[in-house]
């Protein structure tokens, strides 16, 4: 690129009132050091999105907007979840903004890097730059355990996807401009991103610990995450129920001859518990396959509904 691109640096905000002094410093200090080095245009901004935080983080973004012209802020009228806050930031920006990138505010990602994903950006003309973990030592056993199993769950399910990478990445203009023609209302960006088909390109940071605050995604956001990123992309678990309905209309065929062959055999069919349990068994698989399909027909109500993600209540910026 001849002239340096404007970049827009995307933090989603929510009751994140005790880590964001140090966040705005730390990333106000890496976007001046980029215009310094000439990385960047000084037409370059940070960008916050309070996703309807209910403590003083809308406070603290306005008298940030006020203090620096660096500084732009976006209001959403309530919570409308991380995803979409996300891409309310990206809409607000996409029409000034030739690169942008998106990070959680608590800067467990690691910023540094931000300056090699321009460079990727701009001399290799990547469209997209995952920021990607080297390793999960800073998460529990626990948590490492469950997601890479999610990683390769989603594998198996046919979707697209970058292991350990989480919504930490740059995107040109033009790949912003393409993701937000998705309007589906059950954001999966991890899932999504991937389908814009763009040269990308991948950087390694290792994930420090949260510093403030607490976690935004308990152990409960974080299932329904993985329940809305296999269901939004993979019919594959409605196939299964169909394949396990085949098994068990086989059983009950087997099960069936065996039945004719004791009476003409003459054999006393007790056979009482073993009912019971097969009824138990059955009636559960039915369940789950119930669950299964009132899970896509769910998605279904939702999305034809065509209600907007999100409602802007106000965007600040000198």
């Amino acid at each position: 690129m001849e002239r340096k691109p404007v970049l827009a640096i995307i933090s989603p905000c929510y009751n994140e009132e005790e880590v964001l002094p140090r966040t705005n410093e730390r990333l106000l200090d890496l976007l001046e050091r980029m215009v310094q080095r000439g990385e960047v245009s000084g037409d370059s901004r940070v960008v916050y999105v309070d996703d309807g935080s209910r403590d003083g983080t809308w406070q603290l973004i306005d008298r940030y907007v006020a203090q620096c012209h660096r500084v732009c802020g976006v209001k959403l009228a309530g919570n409308s979840g991380h995803q979409n806050a996300l891409m309310a930031g990206m809409q607000a920006v996409v029409d000034w903004a030739d690169a942008q990138v998106t990070i959680d505010a608590d800067l467990q990602d690691d910023i540094e890097v931000i300056p090699e994903m321009v460079k990727d950006y701009v001399e290799q003309g990547c469209d997209i730059v995952y920021g990607v973990r080297r390793e999960r030592t800073t998460d529990t056993w626990f948590k490492r355990t469950t997601a890479l199993g999610f990683y390769k769950l989603m594998h198996h399910l046919g979707v697209k996807s970058v292991y350990n990478h989480a919504d930490f990445r740059l995107m040109s203009r033009r790949a912003t401009q393409q993701l937000l023609k998705y309007r589906e209302r059950n954001l999966f960006l991890r899932g999504i991103v991937p389908l814009i088909g763009y040269k990308t390109a991948q950087v390694y940071y290792d994930r420090a610990p949260r510093t403030a605050g607490e976690s935004k995604y308990p152990l409960s956001k974080m299932l329904n995450f993985a329940v809305d990123g296999i269901t939004s992309f993979s019919i594959k678990p409605v196939r299964l129920v169909l394949c396990m309905g085949g098994i068990f209309i086989l059983i009950a065929l087997a099960m069936f001859i065996y039945v004719l062959y004791s009476y003409f055999s003459g054999r006393a069919v007790t056979g009482w518990a073993s009912m019971i349990l097969s009824i138990w068994f059955v009636g559960g698989c039915v369940l789950v396959g119930l669950g299964v399909v009132g899970e896509y027909i769910g998605k279904i109500y939702i999305e034809v509904k065509d209600r907007p993600r999100y409602n802007i209540e106000k965007i600040e910026k000198k």
